[in-house]
Order: C-alpha cells, then sequence, then structure tokens
C-alpha cells in the first residue's frame, strides 16, 4: 500500500528555541492564529515525552490545543525516542513521541502497562522531517557526500577534511588538512536509528551495522539529544554530526547535499515528503499502527533520502480511561491542516497528506473514550 503525495511546503521558516515546560493555554501557536474556539469539555493534565527531533513541533501542537482547550495542560519532555518509548510503555507517559515505531518484536513482548491487556496501539506517522548531515569546517560553507563518504567519516575510515573522497565530490572547494571530528548521539534515539538506516541501505559496503537507535560504533564524541549534536557541531572545528534539519536552520550550520543517483540533492521539506510518498507501509501490523518502511535507495529526481518519519504513540484503550479523551483530542488536532500547518511554519517540516491524514484519523478513531 502506498502513501500518497504529501502536501509540499513553499518557505521554512527558521525560528528560536522553544521551551517545552507546558505550554499556557494563552500562547498563540507558531503559524496559527487567535481565532480557534475556546468552547470545550476537556479538561485535565496530561504529559508525554520521547522525540526531540518534535520538539518545535510539538510546542506548536501543544500550543494551538491549549488554546481551543484552556482547562488542558500538555507537558512534553524531549528525552529522546527511546526514553518515550520505555515511559509510554511502563505506563508513565499516556502518549509518547518516537523517530521509529515499535518492532514487531517488542510489540509481541509487551506488555504496554497504560494501556488495557489486548487492546493494542495506534501509531501515527505525524512528523515528517529531513535528517541534515551537519558540519563546522572553517571557510567550507557547502558540501556534496555521497552515502560512503558519510559512512566512512563517522565510522572513522576518513579521518581527514582533505581526504581524497571528500575532495573528488567538491571539484574548488579548497579542503584543511584537519581532522574529521563526528558527533552521534549518547542516548537511543529514532534519529539515530532512521540516519544508520539510511547508511546501512545506501552504502551497505562502508557501513556494515544494521541501524539502531543506540550508536553501534566507538567512534566519534557522544551528545545527548538533538541539541547536544548540533551543539558540539557548532562548538568545534571539523567537526560532523546528524541532527533534525529544523534544528540545522535554526542555528545556521552548514549542510551537505547527498547524492542522489547523478545529481546532489539539499534537504527540504518536499524533497522528505517525496520520498515517504514513495515508501509502503510495513506488513504484519495490526489496526492503527501505520509505520512506514522507508526507501533510502531511491534514485528518484529531487528526493531526499536521510529522512525521519516521527510518530506519535498511544493506547487504543486506556488502563485511566480519564486520560483518553484528551489524548484523543490532542491527536485529532495534531494530524488536523491547522495543526499541521502551524508546525510546518515552526519547524519546516512536510504536513501530512490528505490520503494519510484520513488514514491517521481513522486510526484515532479506534481510542477508547466511553
Amino acid at each position: 500500500m502506498k502513501i500518497s503525495r504529501i502536501a509540499q511546503v513553499g518557505a521554512v521558516a527558521a525560528v528560536a528555541a522553544l521551551a517545552l515546560a507546558g505550554c499556557a493555554a494563552n500562547e498563540v501557536p507558531a503559524g496559527g492564529s487567535t481565532d480557534a474556539p475556546t468552547t470545550s469539555d476537556l479538561s485535565g493534565e496530561i504529559a508525554g515525552g520521547g522525540a526531540s527531533s518534535q520538539e518545535v513541533a510539538v510546542t506548536a501542537w501543544t500550543s494551538g490545543f491549549q488554546i481551543a482547550n484552556p482547562d488542558v495542560t500538555i507537558t512534553y519532555d524531549p528525552a529522546g525516542s527511546g526514553a518515550g518509548r520505555e515511559s509510554f510503555q511502563a505506563g508513565a507517559f499516556p502518549f509518547a513521541g518516537s523517530d521509529r515505531a515499535f518492532k514487531i518484536e517488542e510489540l509481541e513482548a509487551g506488555p504496554f502497562d497504560g494501556c488495557v491487556d489486548g487492546s493494542g496501539i495506534i501509531e501515527l506517522p505525524t512528523y515528517i522531517s529531513p535528517i541534515a548531515v551537519i558540519f563546522n569546517v572553517e571557510g567550507v560553507d557547502a558540501l556534496n557526500l555521497d552515502a560512503a563518504t558519510i559512512a566512512g567519516m563517522f565510522s572513522g575510515a576518513i579521518t581527514k577534511w582533505n581526504d581524497p573522497a571528500i575532495a573528488a565530490l567538491n571539484e574548488g572547494v579548497e579542503l584543511p588538512d584537519l581532522a574529521v571530528t563526528p558527533v552521534h548521539r549518547a542516548d537511543d534515539s529514532g534519529t539515530t536509528e532512521n540516519f544508520t538506516d539510511y547508511l546501512f541501505q545506501a552504502a551497505p559496503e562502508a557501513w556494515t551495522a544494521e541501524p539502531d537507535g543506540v550508536w553501534p560504533l566507538d567512534s566519534g564524541e557522544a551528545a545527548q539529544g538533538t541539541s547536544g549534536v548540533v551543539s558540539a557541531v557548532a562548538g568545534g572545528n571539523g567537526t560532523v554530526g546528524y541532527a533534525d534539519a529544523s534544528r540545522a536552520a535554526e542555528e545556521g550550520l552548514s549542510t551537505a547535499a547527498v547524492q542522489v543517483g547523478d545529481e546532489f540533492v539539499a534537504y527540504s521539506p518536499e524533497a522528505a515528503a517525496a520520498i515517504v510518498d514513495a515508501s509502503p507501509f510495513e506488513e504484519g501490523r495490526g489496526e492503527g499502527d501505520l509505520a512506514i518502511a522507508l526507501d533510502r535507495t531511491s534514485e528518484e529526481a529531487g528526493v531526499y533520502p536521510i529522512v525521519l518519519v516521527s510518530y506519535m504513540i498511544a493506547c487504543q484503550e486506556y488502563a485511566d480511561p480519564a486520560v483518553a479523551p484528551i489524548v484523543k483530542g490532542y491527536l485529532q488536532f495534531v494530524a488536523s491542516p491547522e495543526g499541521q500547518d502551524a508546525a510546518a511554519a515552526a519547524a519546516g517540516n512536510a504536513p501530512i497528506s490528505e490520503t494519510l491524514r484520513e488514514q491517521i484519523d481513522a486510526a484515532i478513531e479506534t481510542i477508547v473514550t466511553d
């Protein structure tokens, strides 16, 4: 089953980093308005957490939802995808953000303490964004890189910025005799899993470690969360890392264009949307589990292959039924055109397509609120 083409965003708004301590009910969402209705029967407080890649988007979603529902407070801890999945599975969070879906074997192993036994979970691909290869090399503003060269830089096989492999892809660029310092995530991260999945699929000879949310090698420096990687790359000289593209744009970091077929493609929401558009859903999953199997080896023109699809994860039936209406309403806002447009304006991600929205809305409807 293919996902229909995602609506493209014509411009990316760079925004300052936004704090995620619970947004105030009167806060205007980025890209949103104060015209949202304020009549709501919902009240209460819930706390979620997980993927730091979604940090800016979650702020916009939470802010907009709380304007429409002034008696609701939602907080989100961007501690990383792994922490979010673990907290959700333990019942500490009624919803989580994750840059990968639960694996089928994880679903089978269970349990999910916050959900009614046997009810299942939903996984919603509501945040689509490119992962940028970011670097900080004095005097170098832009580079072209292919998958094998990126793999070599992060594995330790390529140790100097003037290595012939980099030079061959960047004729006319003066590359320094400077050590390559790769920076990777220290935490269990869906961004890491997506990045290593790209290397594993696109450069199998240069990168043999299987995709994993935990960095699989001893090479390089480790930094906590998206913010840690961005800060480490920005604070060094000769550093290279990977991060959600919205954060790279905020910090003004240099980014690499990636080889796809015979061209080099810079990241953009449109290019990220194109590869998701061409990828199928994973097989063998239950109703409401909309995990996507990304094809990193596509050579279609304009496709950017290093992309993450970040999920909102929730129970179909909650052990504590009081949280269900809030979670359901919040996820409906996240998937709505208003919510998606607000996130895109703030974070530069690609809004979901109408077809995918219909499938997500159907999954949300399986949440039991009676």
